[in-house]
Parts: C-alpha cells; sequence; structure tokens
C-alpha cells in the first residue's frame, strides 16, 4: 500500500501547476473541504461516460468510489471482475447506496465507445445511476491506470493481460482500501466502503 501511495502521490505531485485553476474551482462549486495532494480529483483527465458526457474526476467529487479496470471484449479476468463489483453492490446497506457511486474504467477505449459501454452497462444489468462506465485517451487511460497501480499490456488485437484490482477511496478522492485478486472474499472491500460512506451521513 505504501508504495501505491507513494507513486500516487509524485504523480499528482506533478499535475499541481497545471492544476491549481481547477482545484480552486472545485472547492468553490462542490464544497469548502480542501482537497488532498493524494486525491484523484486533482487529476485533469477528461473521461466520456455511458451516456456520452464528458466530465473530470472532480466532477464525482463527494462520494465514496469503488473502481475497476476492465475493458468489454474480455471473455476471461472481466466477467469475474463484474460479477464482483455486482456482489460488493448488493451487499452495501441500502442506506448508504446513494452515497457511493461504483465506476468501471476501460482499458480498451478504441473499442469501448459511449454505444459500447451502455450496451455492456445494460447487458450486465449495471444500468441504473450507480453505475458509472468511463473511457478516455490511451494516455490518461495509461496514467489513471499508473494512480491505481494497475498494470496492463496488448497481447493480441482484441485481448490484453491485465491486474485484477478494485480501488475504495473516500469521498475526497484518496485511496483508502485496495482488494486484488478474482473472487476472493470481498468483505473487507465492503466494510471499507461502509466506514466510508457513514462518515457522509
Amino acid at each position: 500500500m505504501k508504495s501505491i501511495l507513494m507513486g500516487l502521490l509524485v504523480i499528482l505531485i506533478g499535475l499541481q501547476s497545471c492544476n491549481s485553476q481547477h482545484k480552486k474551482e472545485t472547492s468553490t462549486k462542490k464544497s469548502s473541504t480542501a482537497i488532498s495532494e493524494l486525491s484523484i480529483y486533482n487529476l485533469p483527465s477528461q473521461w466520456t461516460t455511458q451516456d456520452n458526457k464528458n466530465i473530470e474526476m472532480k466532477d464525482l467529487k463527494g462520494k465514496v468510489l469503488v473502481m475497476v479496470m476492465i475493458y468489454t471484449s474480455c471473455k476471461s479476468a472481466c466477467p469475474r471482475l463484474v460479477a464482483d463489483m455486482r456482489h460488493i453492490e448488493e451487499r452495501i446497506p441500502e442506506n448508504l447506496k446513494d452515497k457511493v457511486q461504483l465506476v468501471l474504467v476501460s482499458i480498451d477505449p478504441t473499442v469501448d465507445t459511449p454505444k459500447r459501454l451502455k450496451e455492456f452497462s445494460i447487458e450486465n444489468k449495471m444500468d441504473n445511476h450507480q453505475w458509472l462506465f468511463l473511457r478516455s485517451t490511451e494516455e490518461n487511460t495509461r496514467e489513471f491506470a499508473a494512480v491505481l497501480a494497475v498494470n496492463y499490456k496488448k497481447i493480441s488485437p482484441m485481448d490484453f493481460s491485465h491486474s485484477n484490482i478494485i480501488s475504495v477511496f473516500n469521498a475526497g478522492g484518496e485511496l483508502a482500501y485496495q482488494q486484488e485478486g478474482l473472487g476472493v472474499s470481498y468483505d473487507e472491500t465492503v466494510k471499507k466502503i461502509t466506514e466510508e460512506a457513514e462518515k457522509l451521513n
């Protein structure tokens, strides 16, 4: 976890100089709470949702974020990760669900257009307001993968090898917990999500 946080710190400090105005706007628009240097809300990258809306990470401020990186044409690990995310969502207490955003970030933006992400969300019964699918440029995707400590590599025209990590960020955009592996117990993940969401009551 220390190495992940140090890597996040290095990336985000490098973005401070070009992002000070974004931070000012965020604190004015969203909240008076200061964003720490470790927050993903400092990232200036633009993303497109499954509804073809353009957003920045700071637009997600104020909710607990549960994030995973996948690609929709994956036939091996990603279906398991998607199932894990659904199971995690089912275990979040009903009174806290509105405080949690479940985010799936594509590592294959060429194939995963907003239209394809929308279709995927419907196919997997992840099409309500709690689920958010994102895609961006290859550069932004690589940068964000580094923040999440996710490694991925294209091994054929339609296949990637990639890390299987689910990340939990608190409402301030700071990394709070990570779960690695497929089909493993997500008791601790759900516990951390619940703890962070309860702080927002």
